[in-house]
């Protein structure tokens, strides 16, 4: 017996000195290449690599290292991302933003760390936000920085003097590009949203339901009491504030812009139609019966003055409350839109009421979400009529665009792809119209061609 543990031991001991890191004199450096970077944003980036051959050793240790300057090594920042050959993924975090990093794979084995090839990259610049202490200080961008055509300007300026156009506004990553006035405007005039304040609507709704004082999928008489309407009490009782932010209340969008319970009147069930109604404005009702307040003060309180938009108001015009602000409150407006409810890292509406706002809110209607317009969907529907167009809403714009659109031409573009917000605040283009006009397609061939 003690023969054969001393042979075990023996065996044992063989085995162990046999090992990659202690016995094998011919091990070298790891092979390590840095795999092309994924992605990255403002303060995070994906980067990967692979161990190919770990050199006749064992790889106890790899990753990324990076620096702000070349040759990063494990002194400098790096992830650990498991042992052993084969590719893996690091995520790099912590970053600063608009900064040039330069990175590089690495692997350790018993012989030293190995690198692989350097990449680089410069994470996004940080949006910006203007401040809210009412001066004008607001940050710019150049068309130059942005490897724009800077010979694409005039055109487009004065086809926007040509259509009346009082105000226009480009920014990007919250930067002023573009501001122009025309015909005697300036940045400190108000000019009327007309419907493209429904968004403001919408907005507001959803703070009094993150607040938890209303949900949008409760019925409107929850808030306004019954005979808010003139349609048969059970079918008032169908239609909830979700569908005044969708306009599919089923009412008779053809009595006119009047609210009052007698020129409310019943067509189909709410959810089966989709119709362009004044009818949404009983939603500022229902938020200031569930708030207590006056449907401005919560407005005001709640979004106005937490975005900086000073000296905005609305203003009662033809039995209809119509905002009225600066082109650069539109703005901002339009910039806490892009960042998804935010505004300089202050949550003013919830991320998730917002993606429900900017995409299809129902079936009939793919152009339509909570009082926003959607562009790239396969077909649309208009005010006053029931037929359904096919295509996109405006071809020669963005897929991903969504805006607010007002009567005579008033607009607030969103593009999240390009982290662009857009403002035209003016007189009517040309004919009459209540939102979309054959305005938005030409206006955004030209501004196409600043970028393209």
């Amino acid at each position: 017996m003690k023969k054969y543990f001393t042979s075990l031991l023996v065996v044992i001991s063989v085995l162990v000195s046999c090992s990659k890191d202690d016995s094998d004199t011919n091990a070298t450096l790891a092979t390590v290449t840095t795999n092309p970077i994924t992605s990255f944003t403002t303060i995070s980036a994906v980067c990967s690599g692979t161990v190919s051959n770990d050199g006749d050793s064992n790889i106890t240790a790899r990753g990324i290292c990076w620096n702000t300057s070349t040759n990063p090594t494990i002194a400098n920042s790096k992830t650990i991302d498991g042992t052993g050959t084969g590719t893996f993924t690091s995520n790099l975090s912590d970053l600063i933003p608009n900064t040039t990093y330069y990175i590089r794979a690495y692997a350790t084995n018993s012989v030293g760390t190995a690198y692989g090839n350097e990449l680089s990259f410069t994470t996004e610049e940080a949006m910006y936000f203007p401040p809210n202490d009412g001066s004008t200080t607001w940050e710019t961008k150049t068309i130059e920085s942005l490897g724009w055509n800077q010979t694409a300007v005039q055109p487009l300026l004065d086809y926007l003097e040509l259509k009346h156009s009082k105000s226009f506004i480009v920014l990007v990553n919250g930067r002023i590009v573009l501001e122009n006035y025309f015909n005697g405007h300036s940045a400190t005039t108000p000019w009327y949203w007309a419907s493209a304040g429904k968004t403001l609507t919408s907005t507001v709704t959803g703070i009094a339901q993150d607040q938890g004082l209303l949900n949008i999928n409760n019925k409107v008489s929850d808030y306004l009491g019954t005979g808010w309407t003139s349609a048969p009490i059970l079918k008032e009782n169908l239609i909830t504030c979700k569908n005044l932010l969708s306009m599919n209340s089923g009412l008779n969008d053809e009595l006119g812009d009047d609210v009052s319970p007698a020129n409310l009147q019943y067509v189909a069930d709410a959810g089966t139609r989709w119709a362009y109604h004044n009818v949404y404005v009983k939603l500022q009702d229902a938020v200031a019966q569930a708030s207590g307040q006056t449907w401005t003060n919560y407005f005001n309180t709640n979004l106005r003055d937490k975005i900086g938009m000073t000296g905005g108001s609305w203003i009662q015009s033809d039995g209809l409350s119509v905002y009225w602000s600066t082109s650069r409150n539109m703005a901002r407006f339009g910039l806490m839109a892009l960042n998804e409810g935010k505004w300089n890292g202050t949550t003013i509406v919830s991320k998730n009421f917002m993606n429900q706002a900017s995409n299809t809110s129902q079936t009939i209607n793919q152009a339509y979400g909570y009082l926003w317009w959607l562009n790239g969907k396969s077909s649309y529907h208009l005010p006053q009529t029931q037929f359904q167009f096919s295509g996109t809403l405006i071809p020669s714009a963005p897929s991903d665009m969504y805006c607010a659109l007002g009567k005579n031409d008033q607009k607030i573009y969103v593009i999240p792809s390009k982290k662009m917000v857009i403002i035209r605040m003016g007189e009517v283009a040309d004919g009459v119209n209540f939102a979309l006009s054959d305005f938005d397609e030409t206006l955004w061939s030209k501004i196409s061609d600043l970028y393209e």
